[in-house]
């Protein structure tokens, strides 16, 4: 983001809460009218959202009624899915800022939209990385950082966190290898001041939605092609359609002799850990539609051995939130997990090895899995988005989802 440009803010005003009031003031122009425009904020607390220079990503906290920022110390950073954009988490923002006005600042990232989420998860990280360093340049206050994902951006936000872990970012990176640019004097001071950090922040909450974190190669990984094994080698076979995305979730992508990506992003090398920096998360949540959702299995989005998945007759409705329909919070310590034979991880094609591989490898940290099912409503067929609430007046069923996700969420 040039830090040159200047912000571009919308408004529009809306009662919350009982006297909290959403106000968004939009200006394309200069600093004098977006000035001109906050003398007329009413005398409450409200909403602000900055626009970056494009228009397209945003931040929004809540500002008095002078338009200062209670300076809030956590930063949430919400990444969009497959040809999403920043506005798909605009109403889950809101609800963030409601239950949390001054402790948080959100987010929505628009780095990778549209056609840009066709680039690949690597490429898609790197831009996401290099967003989240601008923001918390603009944001000094903050100390704690958390991220929520949906879909594809589940994935781009655990390679965006390997490329920002330890990380100083008051030095400069590399172009295109993400190592710090310092003397070497200092290098080893500096990884140990931010070993275990993103970006310098505390790590806090790691929340996917409806993530393929096995990606879409692994029978019925993908509900809408109905388990049938012909439709799903010929979707190996065509993932190149949706891009270096496509090939990265069908694990069709083979550089330079390397495993697949998804892959690799159950290891820590030399170069980046992927393992460490989702680790240092204190807490990690996958939301997971039983059923419904057409594009991402109920197993690769709750890192789960299909026989390991509840039984749908013992799913029953939460008292508070109607949707969601069985929880299991981590315990502190993982249970161990049996570790494959490496001949049985290279069995067959290899995609029943890699799909154990990075579940059992994934499991090693204890995640927080919340099961999601929107049953008896027209809505249910649209579950994908609806779980994220990505259009209000169509998915209004996820509510209690989000909800959800705001309630337990980790300050």
């Amino acid at each position: 983001m040039d830090s040159k440009a200047p912000p571009q803010v919308e408004v529009d005003q809306k009662e919350v809460n009982g006297g909290m009031k959403i106000n968004n003031e939009r200006s394309k122009n200069t600093k004098k009218s977006i000035k001109k425009k906050k003398s007329f904020l009413p005398k409450f607390g409200c909403f602000r959202i900055e626009y970056d220079a494009t228009g397209e990503s945003f931040d929004m906290e809540v500002v008095d009624a002078s338009g200062h920022s209670p300076n809030p110390t956590h930063l949430v950073i919400m990444v969009n899915g497959l040809i999403g954009s920043a506005q798909d988490w605009k109403f889950a923002a809101k609800q963030f800022l409601i239950r949390y006005p001054h402790d948080a600042i959100v987010h929505c990232s628009e780095s990778n939209s549209a056609k840009l989420t066709f680039d690949g998860v690597d490429v898609m990280g790197d831009r996401l990385a290099d967003e989240v360093i601008s923001v918390i340049k603009r944001h000094e206050s903050v100390q704690k950082i958390s991220f929520v994902g949906h879909s594809l951006g589940g994935l781009v936000a655990r390679y965006a966190i390997a490329k920002l872990y330890g990380k100083d970012i008051t030095m400069k990176l590399s172009e295109g290898s993400g190592h710090i640019e310092s003397q070497n004097s200092d290098k080893e001071c500096h990884e140990r001041k931010y070993e275990g950090k993103i970006a310098g922040l505390e790590p806090i909450n790691f929340i996917t939605s409806a993530t393929p974190h096995l990606g879409s190669r692994g029978h019925n990984q993908v509900p809408m092609l109905c388990g049938f094994k012909p439709l799903e080698k010929a979707a190996f076979r065509f993932s190149g359609i949706f891009g270096k995305t496509g090939k990265h979730l069908c694990l069709a992508d083979k550089d330079n002799g390397k495993p697949p990506l998804l892959l690799q992003m159950v290891r820590d090398t030399e170069d980046i850990k992927f393992m460490s920096a989702l680790r240092s998360f204190k807490r990690r949540v996958a939301y997971a539609n039983v059923r419904y959702d057409k594009l991402v299995g109920w197993s690769t989005s709750s890192i789960r051995r299909k026989n390991e998945l509840p039984k749908r007759r013992n799913l029953s409705r939460h008292e508070c939130y109607r949707h969601v329909v069985n929880v299991e919070i981590a315990k502190s310590t993982p249970v161990p997990v049996e570790i494959p034979t490496e001949s049985e991880v290279n069995s067959g094609s290899g995609k029943l090895g890699w799909e154990e591989e990075m579940i059992r490898s994934l499991t090693t940290m204890s995640w927080d899995r919340i099961d999601v099912r929107f049953s008896g409503m027209k809505q249910r067929f649209l579950a994908h988005s609806t779980i994220q609430v990505t259009n209000y007046c169509i998915d209004f069923d996820g509510v209690d989802v989000i909800q959800h996700m705001v309630d337990n969420f980790q300050l």
